[in-house]
């Protein structure tokens, strides 16, 4: 199997482009569809401060490599839920691409918050934890934004995530939710920052090849609470389909991009104590720390590797 470009092994072949590329020009491609996304939908502007939501694995790591390669300088922030043999080797790997790319990380401390872990809390609100654990991620990464000087969040949600979560949106038409499916989601002046989506066309596979040959080194395994996520069934599904028909996922996505209109939001109030964005006088997070008794006036530990003494290091 030779490089569609250069002629040289190839390292991978991407059937939904029916193409196959050598490490060179298949990195060349994919940051060059990362670059061309940002651009064509607008999702960062020159005044723009971006902040990447790093978790530790492939595509978000690989994202924040991705945009400071690129031009766009953006810290991280990182939710660190004290999940056993999870979180901290999550941090770990988090803490070395920063050391890498010189760039800040900001961590909330979940368990030394609300002194228990996300199953714990999850279980005292009765709700299953990755409905806990989203309503506080989308509120803490959105705090840091708002304290912080950033405006705008940057998600590393990639094509399967995408089109697995569009799919289960349509096969029950919430359309109330297809809003939420665009690669970029509009702010609210001093209440709500924007999000966007670069790698809205990359696939799961795509960002594990880019994250191997530049070395990055991501935590492989998936959050222990998420092994009966409905989102998975919808992307098992997806992936036969992919595997019968190659390029089905890339045209579902780029099919909504054509068909979606701009989606009105509900209108909505905000929250009395920190004005998030909210359905009643307080939001669901202040809801909790309310009811924990913890103070509202929410810190973060600061990772800053641009203390570092060394010189930026380059993956290779």
């Amino acid at each position: 199997m030779k490089c569609r470009v250069c002629g040289q092994a190839a390292c991978i072949s991407l059937k939904s482009y029916n193409t196959a590329l050598c490490r060179e020009d298949f990195v060349a491609f994919l940051e060059k569809r990362v670059l061309t996304t940002i651009q064509k939908y607008h999702l960062i502007n020159e005044t723009d401060r971006p902040i990447v939501a790093v978790s530790g694995g492939k595509d978000s790591l690989s994202l924040w490599y991705i945009m400071n390669k690129l031009g766009y300088p953006a810290d991280g922030i990182y939710i660190d839920l004290g999940i056993e043999d999870y979180s901290s080797p999550s941090l770990t790997k988090i803490r070395n691409v920063a050391d890498v790319l010189k760039r800040k990380v900001y961590v909330f401390p979940f368990r030394e918050v609300f002194k228990k872990g996300i199953e714990e809390l999850a279980r005292t609100i009765r709700r299953p934890p990755c409905s806990a654990c989203g309503t506080i991620k989308r509120y803490i990464m959105n705090r840091v934004c708002m304290d912080k000087g950033y405006n705008t969040l940057v998600t590393g949600h990639n094509l399967d995530d995408e089109a697995g979560a569009l799919f289960g949106n349509i096969l029950y038409w919430k359309d109330e939710y297809l809003w939420k499916k665009n690669l970029l989601l509009e702010g609210t002046e001093g209440h709500l920052s924007k999000k966007v989506k670069p790698l809205f066309l990359c696939s799961e596979r795509e960002m594990a090849a880019y994250a191997i040959l530049n070395n990055i080194d991501y935590i492989y395994e998936e959050c222990p609470f998420s092994k009966n996520a409905k989102s998975l069934t919808y992307k098992s599904m997806l992936n036969k389909l992919e595997e019968a028909s190659p390029g089905t996922k890339l045209q579902f996505i780029k099919g909504y991009l054509k068909q979606v209109k701009e989606t009105e939001r509900k209108e909505s109030d905000f929250c009395t104590f920190c004005g998030y964005p909210t359905y009643g006088d307080m939001c669901n997070f202040c809801r909790m720390l309310e009811r924990f008794h913890i103070d509202k006036t929410i810190s973060f530990e600061e990772y800053d590797a641009r203390d570092l003494d060394t010189q930026p290091e380059v993956m290779t």
